[in-house]
């Protein structure tokens, strides 16, 4: 495998379908175009990809940073990719590689699509869903049943364009550290927690 520096270009029925799902679900779609590659080294690198044993991905439309975390994943690991938009599922399913379980549903049940496919917890949960247009009490759902499924020591990463997923994830999951990523359209911020183990261990 490679070290997830060199990402294939995005094809352009991809671009298309990305313009289609923001225009017809724009709360779910958190922009108008695919992630940058700047952006997707960005999170390869946070998350840690190359070591994950099993990756979940909320909210990959049309497959472009699932791509490039499968270019840097290993061989025996695996990345669950739940979508919410049906447009973008057959795109997922088009990457053919084995390592890839797209599950198509809410990024709310990713403890019961864990459950499904008989994955156990995950290293890391990598989130492109906005949570700045869902409804606060729908993100906090969300963020709970992420933090929920991750061991301790396990990260969450969300990349967004405005911090509603920082204030809504402080009481739960504490302060994260946070990143910018200026080359995307537009710049993105990024923000990393990492579970840490139960008290008295």
């Amino acid at each position: 495998m490679g070290n997830g520096l060199q990402v294939r270009p995005i094809p352009r029925r991809h671009g298309l379908a990305f313009l289609k799902g923001f225009l017809r679900r724009p709360e779910l779609v958190a922009s108008v175009v695919p992630s940058s590659r700047f952006l997707e080294r960005r999170l390869i690198a946070a998350a840690l990809i190359s070591q994950a044993r099993l990756v979940v991905e909320l909210g990959p439309g049309t497959g472009g940073t699932t791509r490039a975390m499968l270019e840097a994943l290993p061989s025996a690991s695996k990345l669950l990719a739940i979508e919410i938009t049906p447009e973008f599922i057959p795109l997922l399913k088009a990457q053919g590689d084995p390592r890839l379980i797209v599950h198509p549903g809410s990024a709310e049940h990713i403890r019961e699509a864990l459950a499904v496919h008989g994955l156990s917890r995950p290293d890391v949960v990598i989130s492109g869903i906005p949570f700045s247009t869902m409804p606060p009490d729908l993100g906090r759902r969300i963020l709970a049943a992420v933090w929920a499924c991750l061991p301790p020591g396990g990260h969450f990463i969300a990349y967004q364009f405005r911090d509603k997923v920082a204030l809504l994830g402080r009481p739960l999951l504490g302060k994260p550290e946070t990143d910018l990523e200026l080359r995307n359209v537009p710049p993105v911020r990024i923000f990393h927690w990492r579970k840490p183990a139960p008290a008295g261990n």
